[in-house]
């Protein structure tokens, strides 16, 4: 016969003491933009854009003025779930990026666990690894948390030349890897342009993770980009094709991302 007669018993009698259990449970967020070269003489002319990723420089001290751990290195914002609000790791990440940063309300998506021994000083510690997009515009009102001394962008290839603190390098690498793969996999690419945006502006999006040929060469791409079932054109109130000379003398034809399921690679 078992030991207890009723899952209710069982559940009252587990003994969380036989078990390794985490010394802490976190989020981190590695947050990624597109950044373009300023307009110097005229608006028109296209300008190359870069992807880039905010870290923040971890402060010497903590609030409270005890030594901080990993203090004067760079990092991704995050920090430790509470579990007194039952809140989930996603939503732990949207709320430490705002603390941390002042920035709400953008795409999140998880994209890890972390959780070798010795990762972390204090214990064992299990990180959520998220990445989140955020047009330029929003990070211009960043600013650094308590525990964090700077807030700053940097490219793809200066991050690692970076002191980092905990394994933030490899983590950073992992969502680097899932971000260039969701930008031509998926539509994750709406998350940097306008709801109506033009070829050109898609274009230049997907050029900040890809040299296929078929998104380089502008008449294959152009050719290609209008035939996909994801995309389709914007009309004006009186039926009209929708254009914009934002960017450049010509109009060019505005379009919009809809609501098509993508099953495989979708620029390629």
């Amino acid at each position: 016969m078992a030991d207890y007669p009723s899952e209710q018993e069982a559940v009252n009698n587990y003994d969380s003491s036989q078990y390794i259990t985490p010394d802490g449970y976190t989020s981190d967020i590695a947050v990624f933009t597109i950044t373009a070269e300023e307009y110097i003489k005229n608006p028109k002319v296209s300008t190359s854009k870069e992807l880039k990723i905010m870290l923040i420089k971890r402060a010497a001290v903590d609030a409270a003025g005890r030594p901080n751990i990993e203090g004067g290195k760079w990092a991704l914002p995050g920090g430790f779930i509470d579990g007194r609000t039952k809140e989930t790791a996603l939503e732990a990440a949207a709320r430490e990026l705002e603390e941390e940063t002042g920035i709400s309300g953008i795409f999140l998506k998880h994209f890890g666990v972390y959780d070798e021994f010795g990762r972390d000083k204090r214990g064992w510690i299990i990180a959520n690894a998220h990445y989140a997009i955020v047009p330029e515009q929003a990070l211009s009102k960043r600013k650094a948390a308590d525990d964090a001394v700077e807030v700053q962008l940097f490219s793809i290839d200066e991050v690692f030349s970076l002191n980092l603190a905990f394994d933030h390098r490899k983590i950073i690498k992992d969502a680097i890897s899932f971000i260039e793969r969701d930008l031509i996999e998926t539509k994750v690419a709406k998350n940097f342009l306008p709801e109506e945006f033009t070829l050109s502006e898609l274009q230049s999006v997907l050029l900040t993770v890809s040299n296929n040929p078929r998104i380089t060469t502008k008449s294959v791409f152009f050719a290609k980009v209008p035939k996909l079932a994801f995309i389709e054109k914007v009309y004006d109130e009186d039926g009209n094709p929708k254009k914009t000379e934002r960017n450049s003398y010509r109009p060019s034809q505005l379009y919009r991302f809809n609501d098509v399921e993508v099953i495989k690679s979708i620029y390629e």
